[in-house]
């Protein structure tokens, strides 16, 4: 059973998940600092420093607070803004990611170009293919 496990641990597509995860999640964190430290400040230059994420609405008549974590304390809350902050910075990432994504199939794209183009080697033309047979016939005497 533990040379199993082992066998299973130790497949490579195991190891390549994992590692996939790792940078995943390592990639994850330079994404979200893009949005967060770079993107979003801009934004928020451009409108002035409008700030969604305390725009809430109360469902209870005992909220009485200005900012959305005070108010959810006090009572039920629809936190709009909240929400749309956080779709504001989704389509930000999905776009980082398909600008990213595009980029490396472009690469890929050029570096298989250059692969295809390494590999061909001159087809031989029929007629010397046709020679070429007709040569080796002769060599080993065999007639047609």
């Amino acid at each position: 059973m533990l040379n199993e496990f082992k066998q299973f641990a130790l497949r490579g597509n195991v190891v390549d998940l994992a590692i996939g995860v790792i940078i995943g999640a390592a990639f994850g964190r330079i994404v979200d600092s893009l949005v967060g430290d770079v993107f979003m400040p801009i934004i928020g230059a451009i409108t002035g420093g409008l700030d969604f994420s305390n725009y809430f609405i109360p469902l209870s008549a005992n909220v009485t607070a200005t900012s959305l974590e005070q108010a959810k304390a006090q009572g039920a809350v629809i936190a709009w803004g909240n929400f749309f902050t956080i779709a504001i910075n989704f389509l930000i990432i999905a776009w980082v990611l398909f600008i990213v994504v595009k980029a490396i199939n472009r690469m890929k794209r050029k570096e298989d170009a250059k692969a295809a183009v390494a590999d061909k080697s001159p087809e031989t033309p029929a007629d010397v293919k046709l020679l070429t047979e007709i040569r080796d016939l002769l060599k080993t005497g065999r007639t047609v």
